[in-house]
C-alpha cells in the first residue's frame, strides 16, 4: 500500500511538472521566460526600420547564422566569445545608439547586458530579433551583401517563430 502511494504521488509530481512546461504561445511569452532579469529596453523592427538618426547594429549570433543572412550593416560581434574589450576599442562611443540582435533577442539580451556592464549608455534590443525583422517582410542579406530570403533558424526548435522567408536549419548549406 505504501509503495502504490508512493508511485501515485510520483506520477502526480511528474503530470505536473509536464504540464508546467508548457510551451510558450506567443513570443512576448517566450521572451519573459528567457529574458527575466533585464534592464535592456526592447526596441520594435518596425522603429529600428524607421530610425532617422545614426543606430549602429551589432549582430550577437554566431558568424554561421550571420553569413546566411544579416541586418544591412549590421557588425558581427558573436555571441559564444563575445569580447567588450574588442568592441570598446570599435566603439568607443558609449553614448552611440546600439541596436543588439539575435534570432529572436535572447542571446542578443545577454550581449545588451555586457554592453551596459561596459558603461554603454543607448543600448537596445531588437524585439524578435531578425525572425521578426524578416516576418515584417524587411530585407536581410548574405555574406556577398546581396538580399535573402535565406534565415538561419539556430534551430528547429526556434524556427516556428520564422513566418516568412527559407528556414535553414544548421546542418544545412544556404543556395
Amino acid at each position: 500500500m505504501k509503495n502504490t502511494l508512493f508511485i501515485l504521488l510520483a506520477l502526480l509530481v511528474t503530470q505536473f511538472s509536464i504540464a508546467q512546461e508548457k510551451e510558450p504561445e506567443t513570443l512576448s511569452e517566450l521572451l519573459k521566460i528567457y529574458n527575466k532579469l533585464s534592464n535592456v529596453p526592447y526596441i520594435s523592427v518596425q522603429e529600428l526600420a524607421n530610425q532617422k538618426t545614426v543606430t549602429i547594429i551589432l549582430d550577437a549570433r554566431e558568424i554561421n547564422e550571420y553569413n546566411v543572412s544579416h541586418l544591412k550593416d549590421a557588425i558581427y560581434v558573436g555571441h559564444d566569445y563575445f569580447s567588450l574589450d574588442s568592441i570598446q576599442k570599435q566603439l568607443p562611443n558609449k553614448d552611440a545608439k546600439i541596436v543588439v540582435y539575435c534570432s529572436l533577442g535572447i542571446r542578443s539580451e545577454t550581449v545588451a547586458e555586457k554592453l551596459k556592464t561596459g558603461n554603454y549608455t543607448n543600448v537596445y534590443n531588437l524585439y524578435g530579433g531578425i525572425f521578426e525583422w524578416k516576418n515584417n517582410d524587411f530585407k536581410v542579406f548574405d555574406s556577398k551583401e546581396t538580399a535573402t530570403e535565406n534565415v538561419h533558424t539556430f534551430n528547429e526548435q526556434w524556427s516556428k517563430w520564422l513566418l516568412k522567408g527559407k528556414k535553414i536549419y544548421p546542418q544545412e548549406k544556404k543556395d
